[in-house]
């Protein structure tokens, strides 16, 4: 059981930066080796949305609403993963978290197609609050 641990979020005034990480996650078994990794944001009210993944081979996806403002990476061991925010905005404020998706047949494009559900290793998530 992998229970990662979101850090790093925090209150920034609109067009900053933030970087929040997801540290915890790797392992030694199989279902490491092909994987979907994710963050996800809900603010109060609002559905949880996917806005970035990474898969086990490097693939990166976005969703508009994010795209060409935030970067999703991992580090070299692959056991945190980070998330690089710019020119933030009031829209962006919401409670971000993280989570994987284990063995993953399909990857690239489809991490960010696949059910929210499909994902599991939530953490607790971090709050990050933009005011304008």
């Amino acid at each position: 059981q992998v229970q990662p641990v979101e850090s790093g979020g925090g209150s920034v005034e609109s067009g900053g930066s933030l970087s929040v990480s997801c540290g915890g996650l790797g392992g030694s078994g199989y279902t490491w080796n092909s994987y979907c990794m994710g963050w996800f944001r809900q603010a109060p009210g609002k559905e949880r949305e996917r806005i970035a993944t990474v898969d086990s081979d490097g693939a990166t996806n976005y969703a508009e609403s994010v795209k060409g403002r935030f970067t999703i990476f991992q580090d070299n061991t692959k056991t945190t993963l980070y998330l690089q925010m710019n020119s933030l905005e009031p829209e962006d404020t919401a409670k971000y978290f993280c989570a994987t998706k284990r063995p993953a047949v399909y990857r690239g494009i489809y991490c960010m197609e696949a059910e929210i559900g499909e994902y599991g290793d939530w953490g607790q998530g971090t709050q990050v609050t933009v005011s304008s």
